[in-house]
């Protein structure tokens, strides 16, 4: 008589074990995402927060101390440079036109970890909005300025007034 049930056993605990190795695999690719999804949480909202810092110091300047205020004619040697977390801008740019005054600063945060641009549109007197934009990176402004394959968030506020 032949016994038909060998291996019957072996057949059982190599089903279980895949079943329950595709479990821990499912398992551990989830949590790798979500890993990947919380870091890029914190990620994003560091670059928020830059964004935020950098408008509110060209706000201040705006408002309580007019720097950006619409000149009669090209100010080229003398850029409006704002001050946020105690340093000075990295760099500032600026254009006039006869319809818009446009400021540009580079600005670090928090000893150099992360950085933002902040751009002010400027128009004449008495003829139409002011805008602001604010965009904040996750990383420091040299990295922003020549990136080499880093990988960097970047958040942006406007408000206009």
């Amino acid at each position: 008589m032949k016994n038909t049930q060998r291996g019957f056993a072996l057949l059982v605990a190599i089903i279980f074990m895949s079943v329950m190795l595709t479990f821990g695999l499912a398992l551990g690719s989830l949590a790798y995402k979500q890993q990947v999804l919380a870091s890029s949480a914190v990620e994003s909202q560091q670059a928020f927060y830059a964004a935020d810092a950098a408008l509110e110091c060209a706000l201040y300047y705006d408002q309580q101390q007019n720097l950006f205020a619409y000149p009669a004619s090209d100010p080229a040697p003398a850029v409006p440079a704002i001050t946020c977390d105690g340093i000075p801008a990295i760099s500032s740019t600026e254009t006039w036109s006869a319809s818009q005054f446009t400021v540009t600063n580079r600005v670090q945060l928090d000893s150099n970890k992360h950085c933002a641009d902040v751009t002010v549109y400027k128009p004449p007197p008495g003829t139409g909005t002011t805008y602001i934009f604010s965009q904040g990176y996750d990383v420091s402004c040299s990295t922003v300025a020549s990136p080499s394959g880093a990988r960097f968030a970047a958040r942006g506020l406007k408000v206009h007034y």
